[in-house]
């Protein structure tokens, strides 16, 4: 057997499911795509094993380890993209940004140089709504004396 066409064959597929990585929005087709680079994987590793007639057969033990890994890796990929299609109602893999941790509020010092920081209506909360500032616990704890007395 010549070793050229299988691993025409592998490479073939290895860049169509690079290709679907790259290119796919949904995540189950990223998914499918990043089995289809493993099944390219699988592939090269069983014909350099027949290719170098290793007595021992360690391509096809590899590959079977890494059959156990993509199924590993496709039920806990499925779970994922289930609940974020629950949560979000889609699986665009672009608007999972948005699952994001929010970014923490400004500090003490960069306020202080921030102009906007303190007038009513800037970032520090709106003075009229009478929203407390989460960031002043002098305030919070004089509001909580006035309302306790």
């Amino acid at each position: 057997m010549h070793l050229a066409y299988p691993a025409v064959l592998a490479a073939l597929l290895f860049c169509t499911g690079l290709y679907g990585v790259l290119a796919r929005r949904n995540a189950i087709l990223v998914l499918m795509s990043v089995e289809l680079m493993l099944n390219a994987v699988n592939l090269n590793l069983v014909a350099f094993d027949v290719w170098l007639r290793d007595t021992l057969h360690a391509g096809q033990a590899l590959t079977l380890f890494t059959i156990a890994i993509a199924a590993a890796e496709i039920g806990i990929g499925l779970a994922i993209v289930l609940m974020v299609y629950r949560n979000r109602a889609t699986s665009d893999v672009d608007r999972l940004r948005d699952t994001a941790e929010p970014r923490p509020p400004l500090s003490s010092a960069l306020r202080a140089t921030d102009p906007d920081a303190d007038a009513p209506g800037g970032p520090a909360g709106d003075a009229d709504s009478g929203d407390p500032d989460p960031d002043d616990p002098g305030r919070a704890a004089g509001e909580k004396a006035e309302a306790t007395a």
